[in-house]
């Protein structure tokens, strides 16, 4: 007997309703419901490696009137370790000014991606 898994694709706006038959040892037989080959490898990886985009905010000082800085992986991590990069990511402090696309951290939880600015932001002019 086998057992069947559905999701639906995030890897474009179609959000396909994808459907994994997997047999009684957890061995992928089948995918379908997908309009492309993304989803079909979207399906695969989510069922034995799921990973995510990381996107948040950091502390930021010495900026006028920005407090946080976005910040966002240049990659992938781990779904599993979402929690863990919260955690670091709280004890970081960025100084301005800072550039979009700024490694503000590099090779992020040993990842091999790295944490970048998501924004420009100046200076401070007071002092």
């Amino acid at each position: 007997m086998s057992t069947v898994i559905r999701k639906t694709c995030i890897v474009c706006p179609l959000g396909c309703h994808l459907e994994a038959e997997l047999a009684d040892d957890g061995q992928i037989l089948l995918v379908r419901g997908n309009t492309c080959r993304r989803g079909e490898s979207y399906m695969r990886d989510e069922l034995t490696d799921p990973r995510r985009t990381l996107t948040t905010t950091v502390r930021l000082v010495g900026a006028e009137n920005d407090a946080y800085l976005p910040v966002k992986t240049d990659g992938t991590i781990p779904k599993g370790r979402l929690f863990e990069a919260m955690k670091v990511l709280s004890g970081i402090t960025v100084t301005a000014p800072v550039v979009r696309g700024d490694v503000i951290c590099e090779d992020f939880l040993g990842e091999g991606v790295n944490l970048v600015a998501g924004k420009t932001v100046e200076a401070s002019s007071c002092g």
